[in-house]
């Protein structure tokens, strides 16, 4: 359910009744922070009455006067004739908290019209061990996908892996070059490649002949000579199988099918550089290369900007598949809508190739195209997360390095756990608080990594939430959970420590529905904080297990929905639980 959504309605509906039919989106619904004040705010009468007229105190009254007798509204007060706020009746909410504990999806609303819609992200490349950068892709975007599901979407996956064009060339002309063949043990290893690749760029940024070299083989691979592209399966499958270690242990939906990568497009490029040339938007400068004039867009020298798509060679670029990439998104995934979560630097990359797609008519207006950009991981320095030898930080090493750190701190705190429990509790938290102190940052903005915030027992941490879960079993084990479950009677609530968490537990949908529309898992995060917050005020407030039997079974029922919110959220987050320790 909506609360928000449920007022809003209501709201319109009276200004039909005062003959209002215009600019009714100028007055807003929210939720107030400070309860003590009313549950829900209605904001924007001044500039209503404004507009159609009236005085505002005037508007405020007649809205108030018919929202009344709304039957889910206990008391309404008019505070300085611009907002309107409300207190919710507390036998209303507990009809519908009642309803969550029977609803395996807390009685959130499915979305009326699905959408088609295409997630790409992570998109590490091949040949590479995956880095800390491909973190906040792998991870935000799973949570999207998560989400988008839950609410109804027909989510696609794309993995829109790296492995086509001129870093293959350099590693294969290298591998070449040290007389390294498919059957040889150094491209069975993910690690070892990655150190190779190391060198073969060392050896393509500073010998020509060997650059010379790269540039020619690459046409090799790409017009399909057999000997270069049994290497390059090789280097492929080795490195995907690496890849899906990282997303296993991540907890992310990621696997081999969702994997549509730069290959896949390349006998879609010699088509997409034509008939861009045939309808006038790639053209040929100084015989070089083909490219895309945008005249509404400049570069940093204020002219035009451009996009090579084919080289004078006859290679083709990132840009052109890109462009492919929508195209077939369209036309044969039959796309609503395309998001891409990649770093906040592809920013004007990806403007540009959104206006050539939408130029060559490839995707229409009605398809929404969205860069949800990703700010940087930093650390307290605030350059660029990577090891005291500059390296960038492995993502397979900073996630073993969390799980240690976290068996540490559980081992402390309870000696004689056995080393079995300890191994599958320290996973699950490790790998839970990397990702949760990642999610709970804005997306769009850089953090600084913090391993004594990321593993604080207090705070927006997934320590501090998953220990709110524990001490709601710890309870509920107590009990004989379906005796109370199925319960009948009126339930009792009247502390203001019920009624908050009440609220705030069903207000799950409106924050759904909020990170549905902008991509910003946060959000969840900041929600999942306030109920372990208001938990811990009920819990050390509120007495349970020794109240009277009505007011027991309604603490009880609170504690299930409770429980079960904090279990929906943290899946939807893709983050496991830890029932107890």
């Amino acid at each position: 359910m909506n609360i928000n959504s449920i007022i809003s309605t209501k709201l319109k509906q009276i200004l039909l009744t005062l003959n209002i039919k215009k600019n009714t989106d100028i007055l807003l619904v929210k939720a107030i922070k400070h309860t003590k004040f009313g549950h829900y705010q209605i904001n924007g009468i001044i500039s209503l009455a404004n507009i159609i007229k009236i005085e505002p105190i005037i508007l405020a009254k007649n809205i108030k006067d018919r929202l009344e007798s709304f039957y889910i509204i206990d008391k309404i007060n008019i505070i300085n004739t611009n907002f309107i706020n409300i207190f919710l009746k507390i036998n209303w909410l507990s009809y519908n908290l009642k309803k969550l504990i029977n609803s395996s999806r807390l009685n959130v609303s499915l979305i009326e019209q699905s959408k088609n819609i295409i997630i790409d992200y992570s998109s590490p490349n091949i040949a590479k061990e995956m880095h800390v950068g491909h973190l906040r892709s792998t991870i935000v975007g799973d949570s999207m996908v998560r989400i988008l599901k839950f609410l109804g979407h027909n989510v696609i996956k794309i993995n829109h892996i790296g492995d086509w064009g001129i870093p293959f060339s350099i590693l294969i002309t290298y591998l070449e070059k040290i007389n390294v063949n498919t059957n040889n043990k150094l491209i069975s290893n993910i690690k070892l490649l990655d150190k190779l690749y190391k060198k073969a760029k060392n050896q393509y940024d500073n010998n020509s002949d060997f650059a010379n070299k790269v540039n020619f083989n690459l046409i090799k691979l790409q017009n399909g000579d057999i000997y270069y592209n049994k290497i390059w399966c090789k280097i492929v499958d080795i490195t995907i199988k690496n890849n899906q270690f990282i997303y296993d242990l991540l907890n992310v939906t990621l696997n081999n099918t969702d994997n549509i990568g730069e290959s896949f497009y390349k006998n879609m490029l010699p088509n997409i550089v034509n008939d861009l040339q045939n309808k006038g938007i790639a053209t040929s400068k100084n015989y070089l290369s083909l490219v895309m004039i945008n005249n509404n867009k400049k570069n940093k020298f204020n002219n035009p900007s451009h996009v090579v798509i084919r080289k004078n060679n006859g290679t083709y670029l990132y840009s052109t598949t890109d462009i492919a990439s929508i195209k077939y998104r369209y036309e044969t995934l039959k796309a609503d809508k395309i998001i891409y979560y990649v770093d906040s630097r592809q920013q004007s990359y990806f403007n540009n190739i959104f206006f050539i797609a939408r130029a060559a008519h490839y995707i229409p207006k009605s398809v929404k195209l969205e860069h949800h950009i990703l700010g940087m991981v930093l650390n307290k320095d605030n350059k660029p997360f990577k090891t005291r030898e500059g390296n960038t930080i492995k993502l397979i090493d900073l996630l073993n390095e969390s799980i240690k750190r976290v068996s540490i701190i559980i081992k402390s705190k309870y000696p004689k756990i056995n080393n079995k429990k300890l191994i599958r509790i320290s996973k699950i938290l490790g790998i839970g608080a990397i990702k949760y102190f990642d999610l709970s940052r804005n997306r769009s903005s850089n953090y600084v990594f913090d391993w004594n915030k990321i593993l604080s027992l207090q705070g927006n941490t997934i320590i501090y939430i998953q220990y709110a879960y524990i001490r709601i079993n710890s309870i509920l084990k107590k009990i004989n959970i379906k005796k109370y479950k199925y319960y009948n009677f009126k339930y009792y609530f009247n502390t203001n420590e019920e009624i908050l968490l009440i609220i705030h537990i069903l207000r799950l949908e409106e924050t759904i529905n909020n990170i549905s529309k902008f991509g910003t898992p946060h959000l969840l995060c900041d929600y999942l904080h306030k109920l372990a917050n208001l938990f811990s005020n009920f819990y050390e407030n509120c007495c349970i297990l020794q109240s009277s039997l009505k007011i027991k079974t309604s603490r009880i029922l609170l504690l299930m929905v409770t429980s079960l919110t904090i279990r929906t959220s943290l899946n939807l987050l893709g983050i496991d639980i830890v029932d107890k320790i």
